[in-house]
């Protein structure tokens, strides 16, 4: 069996095949253009019996490995973090080129057996993209916001309230009567800022339609849990893919970063915060936790033990999040 490591650019990417035994067999480097898909496969039919294992398959690998498993091949994901522990323990050292880094990942491939296969891009990974671009747009209205606030502030003596809308921002511009030349700028520019909030208003509606389609044809039942909306189910279903990833519910519970660490030392036990895992995932759960605790539901008589005359036990100290995993 060969495994073939490949190491992905922008540019160009880097295949490195090693053996059973790790022993580099050929190397090759590729210019990234419309052949190169082409020129791998030629390269690489000289073992019949192969696996490629690709640095990133989901983040820069990605358009590689999505044409390799359409012709067929087995393709391993293997993180960037594990393929340069190998590399420094391969290499003795920092030094670092394209060509130790695709041995990484081949060496990686070939050593760890926990590696997931790269899958066909499906309904999961259309509702990721919907989920990252209604961030972007959110984002987008928010400094748009926060600019014709300003701006509304400095036309408008006493500003306007918090919680700022796009009906309110244009029935506090029809007030306004500028008497210099500079503020007759600023209401221009107010006025520009007022159209592209409702621009931004009009695209996250439309996203969130597409959302709401896109979580339809999975036909799935998140939505039927308290505290999990259409936007946070997209989330979650697009961060998650495929949930039979993880052997249990603890493993699930690292990966979203929800589960507390060890920091033992001695006879002290004790544990501290978690601050890794998939921070997006930690966000949609921290939601689902707050609004299950809060509201009468399953998940609040699971945070808020209560006695059988009425009064409670002080909350269950676990870290949010932690309860909907476990569940």
């Amino acid at each position: 069996m060969i495994i073939i490591g490949i190491d992905p650019h922008k540019a160009s990417l880097t295949a490195v095949a090693v053996d059973n035994s790790g022993e580099t067999v050929a190397r090759r480097r590729f210019a990234v253009n419309s052949g190169t898909a082409t020129q791998l496969r030629k390269w690489s039919h000289r073992w019949s019996e192969r696996r490629f294992a690709v640095e990133g398959a989901k983040g820069s690998g990605r358009g590689i490995a999505q044409i390799l498993l359409a012709d067929a091949e087995h393709v391993v994901d293997v993180p960037s973090t594990l393929a340069m522990r190998v590399r420094v323990l391969d290499t003795g050292g920092g030094r670092k080129t394209d060509t130790d880094d695709a041995r990484a990942v081949a060496l990686t491939a070939l050593r760890h057996k926990g590696l997931h296969a790269v899958r066909h891009e499906d309904q999961s990974t259309i509702l990721r993209l919907l989920s990252e671009r209604r961030d972007d747009l959110v984002r987008e209205r928010t400094r748009v916001l926060n600019r014709l606030h300003q701006l509304l502030r400095e036309l408008i003596a006493g500003g306007v309230p918090t919680g700022l809308n796009a009906a309110q921002a244009a029935a506090a511009l029809r007030r306004v009567r500028p008497v210099t030349a500079t503020d007759a700028c600023r209401r221009d520019l107010a006025k520009e800022l007022l159209t592209d909030l409702r621009r931004m208003d009009s695209n996250i509606k439309g996203n969130e339609a597409q959302m709401r389609d896109a979580v339809a044809a999975t036909t799935t039942t998140l939505p039927q849990v308290h505290g999990i909306s259409t936007v946070l189910t997209a989330k979650l279903l697009g961060h998650v893919a495929d949930i039979s990833r993880f052997p249990s519910a603890d493993h699930f519970a690292s990966y979203t970063g929800t589960s507390p660490l060890a920091a033992s030392s001695g006879e002290t036990v004790r544990h501290r915060l978690n601050t890794g895992g998939n921070r997006q995932l930690n966000s949609v759960l921290h939601t689902v936790a707050v609004c299950q605790s809060r509201d009468v539901n399953d998940g609040r008589n699971w945070f808020w033990p209560t006695f059988r005359d009425g009064s409670t036990f002080t909350p269950r100290v676990v870290p949010v999040g932690r309860g909907p995993c476990g569940r």
